[in-house]
């Protein structure tokens, strides 16, 4: 069985999930999606049936196109969604894909970028991360890491690896081969919450200087003294500088199925090309708008970025 996709989501973060399997359409993923969430499932997925085959309580099955499954999963956890990516990677590994060859993490406010293909090569080298732009640089001697070389002795592993940036945890992409990765990520995961009172349903710690915060150290760690070969690539594989031609990842807020572009513009602030790569995948097969939406909203777009080759921030 080839690879499967997960991704988590809440609330009108469903829109981001549309968008991002709307991408991988375009770019030939046929295969199964498995979408865990919180809350009611939109509207977009009033079609879904109940799928009592999956032996995930009130797990639903939505045909979106022809060769696309997806499968809602209720999730019943008091983590954070970004705390929970290991374990769901986990669960789906060990039970409902338990036949897969591998599962690739996306977060919902990802846009797909390239052929699928490429991302199913990618795994066979390692486990797939990509660097962060914030704080990328991020060698061996940083004290950070040092720090995080101490916690990692503590819980009785070693670091096998010196990494030099830091790592994004909107994408990981494991193989079968290689899910002891993500048993090592929830095991640091584990660690903190037993040793340091790290509390899960957080998502960021007060304190940037705190040895763990709840965002993507874990990931990180785990990067660190995992005995999985690992395939990293820059801050560009998610649109952050130039040059990328994997995926666009939204980060921050307002997100593009949010945002005013108009309004942004007139402040400062551009379109960016995760704004546009969501507006391009907004149509189909999962269609979460009329085409007379989908128009005006890529010409406000197009209007922003028009003005904003006059003004903008610096």
């Amino acid at each position: 069985m080839p690879s499967v996709i997960c991704t988590l989501f809440e609330g009108n973060y469903h829109k981001g999930v549309a968008g991002l399997v709307n991408s991988l359409y375009y770019f030939d993923f046929r295969g199964d999606v498995f979408i865990g969430y919180r809350g009611a499932l939109p509207q977009w997925a009033d079609a879904a049936e109940n799928n009592p085959s999956l032996n995930w309580a009130n797990a639903k099955i939505l045909k979106a196109a022809d060769g696309l499954n997806l499968h809602f999963l209720p999730v019943d956890t008091h983590f954070h969604f970004t705390t929970y990516k290991p374990y769901f990677m986990l669960q789906l590994l060990e039970g409902v894909a338990k036949d897969a060859d591998g599962v690739m993490y996306f977060d919902p406010d990802i846009i797909v970028k390239c052929k699928w293909d490429f991302y199913e090569k990618w795994i066979t080298f390692g486990v797939g991360i990509i660097h962060e732009i914030i704080n990328n640089d991020m060698p061996p001697n940083h004290p950070v890491r040092l720090m995080w070389k101490d916690r990692i002795e503590q819980s009785g592993k070693e670091v096998t690896r010196l990494l030099h940036s830091y790592i994004n945890a909107g994408f990981c992409g494991v193989s079968r081969s290689h899910i002891e990765f993500i048993k090592t990520w929830c095991y640091m995961i584990d660690f903190a919450i037993e040793h340091f009172e790290f509390d899960p349903a957080t998502f960021l710690l007060d304190d940037p200087s705190s040895i763990f915060r709840g965002d993507q150290d874990a990931l990180n760690m785990a990067a660190m003294c995992s005995q999985s070969p690992v395939s990293e690539m820059g801050p560009q594989a998610m649109g952050f500088i130039h040059g990328g031609y994997t995926m666009s990842h939204a980060v921050g807020s307002p997100k593009p199925w949010n945002k005013r572009f108009i309004f942004s513009a007139l402040k400062g602030y551009p379109p960016g090309t995760a704004d546009k790569d969501f507006w391009l995948h907004a149509k189909s097969p999962i269609k979460i708008y009329s085409d007379q939406q989908v128009r005006l909203k890529r010409l406000s777009i197009s209007a922003a970025a028009f003005m904003s080759r006059f003004y903008k921030r610096n």
